[in-house]
């Protein structure tokens, strides 16, 4: 269906050969948020961040998507469970003790189907903490990858400022030699600017071998899926990388940087639904969740925030100041200063301003509600 969110642009031709299988990383306890929420299921435009990153793979056959979760493994397994779509083939195992992106990556291997003797399709790894990621740069990654031959394929991205980030150390002639974590990095190492995003893809018969072969002399002693890029690369393989933009690719680690990936998810829908003949007097003041629903030549006034599955009919004037969760909005219907939760207005109804509507509530179409108008069920 219909998703502004991740729609980078649209699919490169001559992609979706292999199949493809993904491995995304929501083990991770992510203490920074300070929430009992387990960081993967932090809410961004209406979806979980870990969502956010399954539906990037949506223009793509995937054959499994294999979550690993640890931390409030439950509560991210029941959650994706009801909010993943078909196409995906979710399966979940878990990493019962975080000793790192490497372990989680080997964890995950032994959910995918089948084994990996000869089987050079593409296996993805993707951390479930970067919403902003669009369904083009994955084609962009696999589309590189296959087309080269890689044994792996950075997705990398150029930051003015890289601090706290794994920096990608290449060959004079390109080819990428090895992924060296910050604290680890020479003086030298530090001054580079083309960082590691912590998604690739790998040549899945190449992948559990290499993983084999890292061990955990780092400073964080922990097992580094960066260094299975060091071990494929000296074992004469080639790697390769390929560019993202800076914004997509960036991780969501505490309640700032939830706030700003929110904001441009929130632009990114916004435009998308402008596009599509809905005005908006100050786009900036409307909020609208991914699985809202507007027809044509609606107009939403400042203050406006749709939530939910919420669905606007044709012709329809919203707001201001007005908030619908998970509403029914017929035609030609005005709504103004209003809150109303799972609520059905009818068409060209006038509600508000100041109507108050609780569950079950029913507007009658034609109904002018008048102010102060409350239905609670």
């Amino acid at each position: 269906g219909f998703d502004p969110a991740n729609r980078g642009s649209s699919p490169l031709p001559g992609t979706m050969t292999l199949p493809i299988s993904a491995i995304v990383l929501a083990a991770g306890e992510g203490s920074r948020m300070k929430s009992d929420r387990p960081k993967p299921l932090h809410l961004i435009c209406g979806r979980s961040m870990v969502m956010h990153v399954i539906h990037a793979l949506s223009d793509h056959d995937v054959t499994s998507t294999v979550v690993v979760v640890g931390h409030g493994a439950h509560k991210v397994t029941d959650k994706v469970q009801a909010d993943a779509p078909a196409w995906a083939n979710i399966s979940f195992v878990t990493q019962t003790q975080q000793r790192g992106t490497g372990d989680a990556t080997s964890v995950g291997l032994t959910g995918l189907i089948g084994d990996d003797i000869d089987d050079t399709s593409t296996v993805l790894v993707l951390p479930g903490d970067t919403p902003l990621l669009t369904t083009h740069t994955i084609s962009r990654l696999i589309t590189e990858h296959e087309a080269s031959g890689n044994s792996a394929t950075v997705l990398t991205a150029v930051m003015e400022d890289p601090t706290g980030y794994g920096r990608i150390v290449r060959h004079k002639d390109g080819r990428v030699l090895s992924i060296v974590e910050e604290r680890d990095a020479t003086p030298e190492q530090q001054t580079l600017t083309e960082i590691n995003t912590g998604i690739y893809a790998f040549r899945r018969d190449l992948l559990a071998p290499a993983l084999r072969q890292i061990g955990t002399n780092n400073s964080q002693a922990e097992y580094y899926l960066t260094d299975v890029i060091s071990v494929l690369a000296g074992m004469g393989h080639r790697v390769g990388a390929t560019d993202a933009p800076a914004e997509e690719t960036a991780g969501v680690n505490d309640r700032l940087q939830l706030a700003m990936a929110e904001q441009v998810l929130r632009a990114r829908i916004n435009r998308s639904w402008l596009l599509a003949g809905v005005t908006m007097l100050d786009p900036s003041q409307c909020i609208i969740d991914l699985g809202v629903t507007i027809g044509r030549d609606v107009t939403l006034y400042p203050g406006t925030i749709l939530r939910g599955s919420t669905t606007v009919g044709d012709r329809c004037e919203i707001g201001p100041n007005t908030q619908l969760i998970d509403c029914t909005v017929g035609a030609d219907a005005t709504v103004s200063t209003t809150v109303g939760v799972s609520a059905v207005i009818g068409e060209k109804s006038i509600v508000g301003p100041f109507a108050s509507l609780g569950p079950g509530a029913r507007v009658a179409n034609g109904l002018e509600t008048g102010a102060f108008y409350t239905v609670s069920s």
